[in-house]
């Protein structure tokens, strides 16, 4: 069976504090919801000025931080964090996906970013592993690592081997495998994946779902014993061979 996540608590023993920074409502409602469900202490602001101030009052183990705001934007708002001393691990939001607007993110002190539309349990992870780095939060368990037969994967490093060799994927076929070895033996159908995998509006065909089922094949299966498999008018589920 999948290993499920292992819980996070600061060093006092209190769940992890995270700051979600969007001036949208409902994706700061959406955010917050799924980070509470991990049983974090949340705290949401909807501008710039309203996050240095909850930043200050909060003292958050990470944060969450759209780019584009009206009153102070995201990399402001970063900047300002870094020159007072405040070192938070900061999870960029942007809707923007050139490479130099990450690098701009990155070298202006965020440690992580995420570009809109994204997944919800794509944050939860990615925070996840910030805290964790920082050493803002620890697991009281050992790594959480998923596990279908002879395949593994690291939820926090990212990292993912079938029979000890290492497989590249890109940050959706990640997210996509992520979802199938969490319902190890569970069909799950094409809406499932959309909605759980892409992101919480995708407007988008389940056609895009079969290429990148077609894509995880061509990296898990291809030449081994196949652990994907179609559930023909249903959906996809992933096994270990018997």
């Amino acid at each position: 069976m999948a290993t499920p996540a292992t819980a996070l608590h600061r060093a006092d023993g209190k769940p992890p504090r995270v700051l979600v920074v969007d001036d949208e409502q409902m994706l700061t409602d959406l955010l917050s919801m799924a980070l509470r469900m991990e049983g974090w202490d949340v705290r949401a602001a909807a501008s710039g000025f309203q996050a240095l101030q909850a930043a200050r009052e909060f003292e958050p183990d990470a944060m969450v931080l759209d780019i584009m705001m009206p009153d102070l934007d995201g990399m402001a708002v970063l900047q300002r964090l870094r020159q007072s001393g405040n070192d938070v691990p900061v999870l960029l939001l942007t809707a923007r996906d050139a490479v130099s607007d990450r690098v701009a993110g990155l070298t202006a002190g965020g440690d992580d970013y995420v570009t809109k539309p994204f997944s919800l349990e794509e944050v939860v992870a990615r925070l996840r592993g910030l805290m964790r780095r920082a050493g803002t939060a620890q697991a009281s368990d050992a790594e959480p690592i998923l596990r279908v037969g002879d395949l593994s994967l690291n939820e926090d490093s990212h990292e993912v081997e079938r029979a000890g060799t290492e497989i590249e994927l890109t940050a959706t076929e990640f997210e996509l495998l992520r979802y199938l070895m969490r319902n190890q033996r569970r069909v799950v159908s094409k809406a499932q994946i959309l909605d759980r995998v892409w992101n919480y509006d995708f407007g988008g065909r389940s056609s895009v779902v079969e290429l990148y089922i077609s894509y995880l094949r061509k990296k898990i299966d291809q030449g081994r014993e196949p652990l994907i498999h179609t559930v023909r008018g249903v959906g996809y589920m992933i096994k270990a061979p018997q």
